[in-house]
């Protein structure tokens, strides 16, 4: 009777990040290792299968049949190892060793330099990897277990996921200095004109919550351009294209840098989101995404509402 040997956790590293990149360069520099050791890699796990997991083109790696029915296996192996080194290495404390943090673009550069500090006062012994990125391929990475925790906005359909809310972020109303909406003695998100609407492009959780505030279903009542940034939907308003709905968050943070823009709150103040921590249910991060949420929610939450 033959033995069969199985792959080592290295070989199926590597298979997976080959998928996953189509490329032997990016999978190689993702991995840490040279082209060669990868490619070689690559072809004893071939050579142990038996099987073509991949076809070689100028234009880099597709998978087979074969590569296509071994991925999900090999992702569910690479998964449950990495689940038992974490768990053979907690010790009660969350916060420690590496974690892989996903953030997106609506909340990163506003948060993290006012977060970043007091995690690691707190929690000294905690190695941030961290990623920005837009909400889908956060929680892409979350499912593919290339991240470990992510804070985005809510709601969000996160399905297979946990999600626990750290604080209420307050939509304000951003238009040039001297537009009517600014001087009135009431607003209300009704009085926001949609055809004055600026709004980040489809895609952005953000641009959903600003038209779910304002009771505007229909995406095609605002104007026709959709910025990639609120930074750029700022400068716009400056240039007097239009208003747009802007996070507290982000105000706070000193996001107007000229005079030529102001903001200011609805009468009754216009919620339109909630800044959460999402992962894995049945993982190892309970502990570690209850102790972000609450650190969140200690530093933001008397200024967010």
């Amino acid at each position: 009777m033959s033995v069969i040997h199985p792959p080592t956790l290295r070989q199926l590293s590597f298979f997976v990040a080959l998928a996953e990149t189509g490329s032997f360069r990016e999978a190689a520099e993702r991995s840490g290792v040279t082209q060669p050791a990868l490619s070689a890699a690559i072809k004893e796990l071939e050579n142990l299968t038996g099987a073509v997991l991949f076809e070689r083109g100028p234009r880099g790696a597709t998978l087979t049949p074969a590569g296509e029915s071994a991925l999900d296996r090999a992702r569910r192996i690479l998964a449950d190892a990495e689940d038992l080194v974490l768990s053979a290495r907690e010790s009660g404390e969350p916060m420690t060793g590496p974690l892989r943090l996903g953030v997106i673009p609506s909340i990163a550069p506003y948060l993290l330099p006012r977060a970043l500090p007091e995690l690691k006062t707190r929690f000294p012994e905690l190695e941030l990897r961290l990623k920005e990125d837009i909400t889908t391929r956060l929680l892409d990475g979350l499912a593919d277990r290339r991240l470990d925790l992510a804070i985005i906005a809510l709601p969000f359909e996160t399905p297979g996921l946990k999600t626990l809310a750290a604080f209420d972020d307050e939509f304000l109303l951003v238009a040039p200095c001297g537009h009517k909406l600014l001087d009135r003695k009431t607003l209300k998100p009704s009085d926001v004109p949609t055809g004055e609407l600026l709004l980040l492009e489809d895609g952005h959780c953000l641009r959903e919550h600003a038209l779910a505030a304002c009771k505007t279903p229909d995406a095609a009542k605002s104007r026709e351009f959709g910025a990639t940034s609120l930074q750029t939907l700022l400068e716009m308003v400056a240039a007097g294209y239009g208003v747009t709905l802007a996070p507290r968050l982000m105000m706070d943070a000193g996001a107007i840098a000229h005079d030529r823009v102001a903001c200011r709150g609805f009468d009754a103040p216009l919620m339109g989101r909630q800044v959460g921590v999402v992962w894995r249910g049945g993982s190892v991060w309970d502990a570690d995404a209850e102790a972000l949420a609450a650190t969140l929610r200690d530093i933001l939450k008397p200024e967010a509402g």
